[in-house]
């Protein structure tokens, strides 16, 4: 039996993306690697997940090497789901998603189907880390994103991360020679200011595009986007605890059971 660690690769924009290609490079040099992912974009998923209709799963060969992978119909987070249950004959050490084409920090962390992929292998107490690259070109250049992407993951793999927390993890659209470093960072108080583009197919049938912009509501120094900004990844400890701890002693003044 390998002694290796057992790495478990998903993304959100299809198993022939070449940010995924990219992290599975990376992640050989470090354990043996099993890949689930999508047949095709999931991108702005989040945590969907398929109980209406039927999943498959089909061994494929992208590229040379020794690594298993299979492609999913599904989600990332059927694909989280399926890889722990149905194609590992153990659990994985670490699971990692990514290297996602365009930035999840911020407020995007919260449609992200990488992130969800993350979040689901963090629900099932698997280390999970999310990685993107802010760039949404389909040609990217990943190569900045390798030597941040192994040093992060070692770290994982070497201390583990606190239960119920994964990491997202955001680099800077910058050359590989121009990047200053990593920083751990808060999440960015942000939105988008989002607008409905109206068309018309040629038969006259009304259909509408999402379009909008990214608004930095948060001047601070630690967070996520200053830190992109300035030539950082940025690496977010995230909880999937939605609970609002600070709250409940306020909720609890409230008179609702008079």
């Amino acid at each position: 039996m390998s002694k290796k660690p057992l790495i478990l690769v998903i993304n959100d924009d299809g198993i022939t993306a070449p940010g995924i290609r990219t992290l599975i490079s990376v992640m050989k040099t470090i354990g043996d690697v099993v890949v689930v992912a999508p047949d095709g974009p999931q991108s702005g998923m989040g945590h969907a997940i398929t109980i209406n209709s039927t999943l498959h799963l089909e061994k494929v060969t992208i590229d040379d090497g020794d690594q298993l992978e299979y492609s999913c119909s599904g989600t990332p987070a059927d694909c989280v789901k399926l890889g722990i249950r149905q194609v590992l004959d153990r659990r994985p050490d670490i699971c990692v998603s990514g290297i996602n084409h365009g930035s999840n920090a911020s407020i995007n962390v919260i449609y992200s189907g990488t992130m969800s992929a993350a979040l689901e292998a963090g629900i099932e107490g698997i280390p999970a880390i999310g990685f993107s690259l802010c760039d949404y070109n389909w040609n990217a250049d990943f190569e900045a994103c390798k030597a941040p992407i192994k040093t992060i993951t070692e770290n994982v793999l070497k201390h583990g991360l606190n239960d119920g927390v994964v990491l997202n993890v955001n680099i800077p659209n910058v050359k590989k020679e121009d990047l200053k470093g990593i920083k751990i960072c808060r999440q960015a108080r942000a939105n988008w200011e989002e607008e409905f583009d109206k068309r018309q197919t040629p038969f006259g049938k009304d259909y509408y595009w999402l379009t909008g912009k990214f608004v930095n509501l948060d001047k601070g120094e630690d967070t996520d986007q200053w830190a992109l900004d300035h030539g950082y990844v940025s690496v977010v400890p995230v909880q999937f605890d939605l609970t609002a701890h600070q709250s409940i002693q306020q909720l609890n003044t409230w008179e609702l059971n008079n």
